[in-house]
């Protein structure tokens, strides 16, 4: 959900990366002239400068964004469609953050090479080579922004917010979080089953709506199913280890294979 996206955490994604580049171009430049003594003393600073800057300066927004689409979340999900919507948001973003640092550096580096009065820089045949760091790189990244964003919403959120935006289609309803009684997944929506009756969607992951609203008493009790556990009315067995929730008038599945879930909710009522 780009909603998630934070220009803050860019700008703190920034913050971190930019010192931490101008360490890593110092160190491997001097590396590259104690290992290659045939080449000119200024290309190894050319060569490692020039990826820096064309990450920092000109990638570096893709793996924030994708983070954003695409949250690691996604990966411990239930079903495939997560999983298969984070691998292809990412495998895009990746392309697009090598070949995006690729051109730039080759760019920067034909100038620098022309200001030098060099040899033309020639790249030849080394995108996949590259792309196999830059692999490393993003993924660094990624955890990095989401690190960043986990870190950023939990000081901003106030201990108990009063309302959860709902984003219905075009509309926004905007639900006080104690009305919310649970939310179930529908395919590619969530259904939030309201306590006055409504059962609005939104088109996003039952498990990017957990993070949201977990730290807010609500409870993965099933793969299909988050409960409040503040609406907690009743518990009763199944058999088989599973369980039923009450939640008023609606009643939740309780699988087996949440026992932390069970426990949290036992312990509300």
């Amino acid at each position: 959900m780009l909603t998630r996206a934070d220009g803050r955490d860019l700008r703190a994604g920034y913050l971190m990366v930019a010192p931490v580049a101008f360490v890593v171009v110092a160190v491997n430049a001097l590396t590259n002239l104690a290992d290659m003594a045939q080449v000119a003393t200024w290309e190894p600073w050319v060569w490692e400068g020039t990826s820096a800057v064309a990450i920092v300066g000109l990638a570096l927004w893709i793996p924030w964004l994708a983070t954003a689409a695409a949250p690691p979340e996604e990966v411990v999900a239930e079903g495939w469609r997560p999983r298969l919507r984070f691998a292809a948001v990412h495998l895009a973003a990746l392309l697009a953050y090598s070949g995006l640092h690729v051109a730039g550096f080759v760019w920067l580096r034909k100038l620098a090479y022309a200001a030098m009065r060099a040899e033309p820089y020639v790249f030849g045949d080394r995108f996949i080579y590259e792309l196999r760091k830059d692999l490393i790189s993003y993924a660094v990244f990624v955890g990095l922004f989401w690190l960043i964003g986990v870190l950023r919403r939990r000081r901003d959120e106030p201990v108990r917010p009063v309302s959860f935006d709902i984003r219905d289609g075009g509309r926004i309803i905007r639900t006080p979080l104690s009305q919310i009684v649970a939310v179930s997944s529908a395919g590619n929506y969530v259904e939030f089953w309201l306590a006055d009756g409504r059962r609005p969607l939104m088109r996003a992951t039952l498990a990017a709506i957990e993070v949201e609203l977990e730290r807010f008493g609500f409870v993965r009790a099933h793969r299909s199913w988050l409960v409040n556990a503040g609406a907690v009315t009743g518990l009763r067995p199944d058999g088989s280890g599973d369980w039923t929730v009450e939640l008023g008038a609606l009643e939740a599945p309780v699988s087996r294979r949440y026992p932390q879930a069970l426990e949290r909710l036992r312990s509300s009522g």
